[in-house]
């Protein structure tokens, strides 16, 4: 009795916490922390022992990837102080610039060994502006709903500029032939139109309209063609060509168990899993660290969705729910593209885990989000909102009272719907 009495106690303190104004925030420091500090520890040992294999400098792939987390702690850091305006201060600049790198990629790019022409040489740095076209996209897009709120009860103004723009970055990141980063792009459009209460015709136009062009995209390149159908057929894959990736990785997580054979013991690292540092780290962290680990991770992610929701739910400026939820969809959808690709529900996509992955293209732009992200937690914060996502009073044991003034307009109307009735029954309680 004493073991169940303390766990009841346990959860009650938790749900308490998590009610707290300021539980997203520590939420994002602690989870983004622990993931960027596993991903360091995960790219090393993937790392060094395959460039051992194949002749590269041992420490070449972890200092390039320590120098990155290096440059963006202080980038989250600072984004975490900045204000509001700021943000949408940065929106077309950024937009126009991140264009312009797009353009530039595919005029002068370099090409992958997997026939990808994504990265940009610009002295010293490698970079891919595909990865920060999604933070770029974000900005602009939640101040463009945010400027244009009035309106948007009409489909042009709904669907115009936001769906041309996205569609224009969509296919400048084809023409380089990187279609995982594509998807996520496109989810970053759907959140955006999720939370301004678009239409369901829309979304089922839109759908159908995407798959259509996904399987195009497919069609036009064999080795696209033989990954989906090998994925389709998994009995008939062939696991020395196509299917080769995905049977090493199947490999690294069956062998893992209950609790992993031990960081840095891997033995799918040795050459035998590609792209074990980036696409498929998760695999390694299952071989390591075990069903264990790899659940633990996938919690932190769960709960960086929570916070980001929780944000979004709670903002009372339509900017910070728009740009809050688009980032939010972002992270979990090349989460979920990531892992099922590895966990063989999905095509491989080639989309980096955030925070984990090798990369600071995809590293640099994911912590200025959660900065972002930091700083609408803050700021709600200091305005001290009447009622929090869970309808509950942020402060004085939930009895506090309903701010004064109408909702706000209908700019995201299901978030403000659910504060309302949150509100009615805080009222009715108390």
């Amino acid at each position: 009795m004493g073991v169940v009495v303390r766990a009841r106690t346990g959860l009650a303190q938790a749900r308490q916490w998590l009610r707290h104004p300021m539980a997203p925030y520590f939420i994002l420091i602690g989870a983004t922390t622990l993931l960027v500090g596993i991903g360091l520890l995960e790219v090393y040992s993937a790392s060094t022992t395959s460039n051992l294999v194949s002749g590269k400098p041992e420490l070449g792939t972890i200092a390039k990837q320590a120098a990155s987390a290096a440059i963006g702690v202080p980038l989250l850091i600072v984004a975490a102080r900045l204000p509001v305006r700021v943000y949408r201060l940065m929106a077309y600049p950024l937009l126009l610039l991140t264009l312009l790198l797009l353009v530039a990629v595919l005029a002068f790019g370099q090409v992958s060994s997997g026939g990808n022409q994504n990265w940009l040489v610009l002295g010293p740095l490698t970079i891919q502006p595909s990865e920060f076209a999604k933070f770029a996209l974000v900005l602009w897009g939640a101040d463009l709903l945010e400027r244009k709120e009035k309106r948007l009860a009409s489909w042009d103004h709904l669907i115009v500029p936001l769906l041309p723009m996205s569609g224009l970055i969509i296919g400048l990141v084809m023409l380089g032939g990187d279609m995982g980063t594509s998807m996520v792009i496109a989810a970053i459009a759907f959140s955006l139109l999720w939370v301004v209460g678009a239409p369901g015709r829309l979304f089922t136009v839109l759908t159908g309209g995407a798959a259509g062009l996904a399987t195009l995209a497919v069609l036009m390149r064999p080795s696209r063609v033989r990954r989906f159908t090998e994925f389709l057929s998994s009995s008939s894959a062939d696991p020395t060509g196509t299917g080769y990736q995905a049977a090493q990785g199947f490999s690294a997580l069956s062998s893992g168990g209950w609790f992993g054979v031990g960081l840095g013991a891997s033995r799918e690292k040795w050459g035998q899993l590609p792209e074990a540092q980036t696409d498929f780290i998760f695999a390694i962290i299952g071989e390591e660290l075990g069903l264990v680990g790899a659940l633990a991770v996938l919690s932190l992610f769960i709960l960086i969705g929570y916070a980001g929701l929780r944000i979004a739910l709670r903002a009372e400026d339509a900017f910070v729910r728009l740009a809050s939820a688009a980032v939010t969809g972002w992270l979990m959808a090349q989460t979920l593209i990531n892992l099922g690709a590895v966990l063989g529900v999905l095509p491989i996509a080639g989309v980096p885990l955030p925070f984990v992955s090798y990369g600071g293209s995809s590293l640099l732009p994911s912590l200025a989000a959660v900065g972002m992200l930091l700083s609408f937690a803050r700021s709600q914060y200091r305005r001290g909102p009447a009622v929090d996502a869970a309808g509950d009073g942020a402060e004085d044991g939930g009895r506090r009272e309903p701010a004064e003034g109408p909702a706000p307009a209908k700019l995201g109307s299901r978030a403000p719907r659910a504060r309302s009735r949150a509100a009615e029954k805080l009222g009715n309680s108390s």
